[in-house]
């Protein structure tokens, strides 16, 4: 589980509630229509964006952003020339029985072990790799245009709530909750694209480069066991896809 993303958000919510109780009531600050407005108005546009699919599952995506478990791409090359050691010595079908600790690779090493051909795997494995983004995409790109879409619906709500206002000047007991709508609607449109929307696109986005990036060293590694590289070099190899601070030495000069 990804606590930094759990301790951000209720971080950011807790600052603004408490900002809010320390100031006055907490219920001044709820507003139905308001809610309405910039919540369904929100969900709505969006919707209008994509499939209704691509929308319910596009919150299933979100929960990478709590629950995303990175792989240490030193822990994987580590597993990997492991691998490719008793390959090496031992054959593919060795690997049958060795208990490998990524879904991705493990499901490489299997297609290695029955045998297809090097191209094949290659083609598999990045069809996989590629559709697997792809859904990524959709939900990073719904999330950016709901922190789009939330200010602007405020807007909305804001213009609405001043219209009423203007149109009912003479009667000043309607004054007050309009221009509670006027208000409340721009302050629930900058929450909900700042402190929510915004947030979880970006920390999608670099969930999904991450295991990009570890399905790509995976998938250099089936080629190179199929291959018979050396696990020596295959270690050289991988750690190419490093941060230069993070190689070894040898291979950061």
């Amino acid at each position: 589980m990804d606590i930094a993303t759990l301790i951000g958000m209720l971080g950011g919510f807790g600052i603004i509630i408490g900002a809010i109780v320390s100031g006055g009531d907490l219920m001044l600050f709820i507003n139905i229509p308001s809610i309405l407005i910039v919540v369904g108005g929100t969900a709505f546009v969006v919707l209008m964006q994509v499939t209704i699919k691509d929308f319910i599952s596009a919150f299933g995506t979100a929960l990478k952003a709590f629950l995303y478990q990175t792989y240490d791409s030193q822990l994987l090359i580590q597993e990997a020339v492991e691998l490719a050691d008793i390959a090496r010595k031992n054959g593919l079908l060795a690997l049958e029985s060795q208990e490998i600790s990524n879904s991705f690779l493990e499901k490489g090493v299997g297609l290695c072990v029955d045998g297809h051909d090097p191209a094949l795997v290659k083609k598999m494995l990045s069809k996989d790799i590629d559709q697997t983004i792809q859904r990524h995409k959709v939900g990073i790109v719904m999330f950016k245009n709901m922190a789009v879409c939330a200010p602007a619906m405020g807007m909305i709500g804001t213009l609405i709530g001043l219209v009423q206002m203007l149109a009912n000047m003479s009667d000043p007991a309607s004054i007050g909750p309009a221009m509670a709508v006027a208000l409340l609607t721009t302050l629930y449109g900058a929450v909900i694209a700042n402190v929510f929307a915004q947030p979880i696109a970006i920390k999608l986005e670099r969930s999904s480069q991450m295991e990009e990036l570890n399905r790509k060293l995976i998938m250099e590694t089936i080629g190179g066991i199929q291959e018979g590289m050396n696990p020596r070099v295959l270690e050289q190899l991988l750690c190419t896809y490093l941060p230069a601070g993070k190689r070894p030495s040898g291979d950061e000069e």
